[in-house]
């Protein structure tokens, strides 16, 4: 056995190699060793670079960011003292335009029977506001009807339907193709207004049980004698504009109802705030039909002291015939307070 391994080739080979040439430990340990040696190089240069960069970035960055901090914390502070300069004199605009309104506005609607419509969602003090500057301006105040969210919920939307055929009289011409609450609009215009002035403080026979029936089904609420027919109206808009499914249908709910009780008296205004001209606001929804703002005045300013006195002479512009969108929201123009007062009250 002897020979027999000497005369071996794989055997012969070995002792022919040098002993420095001969492997020390297996070839699969001696990678291993390599890509751990290699992977924590990498990271150490990584680590070195980090360190360096900080190093020789850190000064630079941090006096940018300091400054750059110290620039936002100026303009901050400069519009803050800015904001309260604005602030203070609106209200003393404010405080001054109320104190002349009661000149500016007296007898511009004298002899007129004035009704208030509260939209779901309107602000009780802008309604209230809008109120006094009518009384100031010599209109007698016929009351007020306070619409429900019921009304233009389309959950109740048949059991409107059911109450408007029930209510509806004989005579009053309606369109047979009309929408549920385009025939509510003509149902309760006729209820609550009248074009003609020797009607007014009167009631329609024909609607006498209306409101009773609206009220009875929690679709409105009623303040002071609005069932005597009043000859001209404001609508209040909700303060916040509709959102969701079916925003659309309820906002268009409220401008039928403001179109229907144009259609039968002598005026109506769409009175409300800035936030009634955004997407899904009340005053937006009307200024968006072409044939309804020939007709109806809106003001989207109606929540300031100026915003009182144009609804009174937006309601002497529509008792002279003529309609306008007035305010800052879109669609809206300035309201020319000193040449609207100038002529006498023509019939509708």
């Amino acid at each position: 056995m002897h020979s027999t391994r000497l005369n071996d080739p794989f055997s012969i080979a070995l002792q022919a190699q040098p002993a420095s040439l001969l492997p020390i430990g297996l070839p699969g340990l001696i990678d291993f060793r390599y890509y751990i040696a290699s992977i924590v190089s990498i990271f150490l240069a990584l680590t070195v670079g980090i360190v360096l960069g900080i190093s020789l970035l850190q000064g630079p960055a941090l006096t940018t960011t300091q400054d750059l901090t110290a620039q936002l914390a100026t303009t901050k502070e400069e519009l803050r003292t800015r904001n309260k300069a604005l602030e203070r004199l609106q209200a003393e605009n404010d405080a001054f335009i109320a104190s002349i309104a009661p000149e500016r506005v007296a007898e511009v609607l004298a002899g007129e029977r004035v009704l208030v419509v509260e939209a779901p969602g309107a602000n009780p003090a802008e309604s209230q506001a809008i109120q006094k500057a009518l009384i100031q301006a010599g209109a007698v105040y016929a009351g007020r009807a306070a619409l429900a969210n019921a009304y233009v919920d389309r959950q109740h939307l048949d059991e409107l339907d059911k109450l408007v055929n029930k209510l509806m009289p004989d005579d009053l011409s309606i369109n047979p193709a009309a929408s549920t609450y385009e025939k509510s609009a003509m149902l309760l215009g006729s209820t609550l207004m009248t074009s003609d002035s020797a009607q007014a403080g009167t009631r329609n026979e024909d609607t006498l049980t209306v409101l009773d029936e609206f009220e009875r089904a929690g679709l409105l609420s009623i303040d002071g004698e609005p069932g005597k027919r009043a000859t001209i109206a404001v609508m209040i808009a909700p303060e916040d504009p509709f959102e969701g499914e079916g925003a659309e249908a309820r906002a268009s709910a409220l401008v039928s109802l403001a179109a229907g009780m144009d259609a039968v008296s002598r005026g109506t205004v769409l009175a409300g705030g800035d936030t009634s001209t955004l997407p899904g606001g009340l005053i937006a929804a009307l200024r968006a039909k072409d044939e309804t703002v020939k007709h109806v005045t809106t003001i989207d300013t109606a929540d300031t002291p100026l915003g009182y006195i144009t609804v009174v002479y937006a309601l002497r512009e529509q008792l002279n015939g003529r309609a306008g969108q007035y305010g800052t929201g879109t669609g809206a123009s300035s309201f020319p307070l000193a040449t609207t007062y100038a002529t006498a009250s023509p019939s509708r």
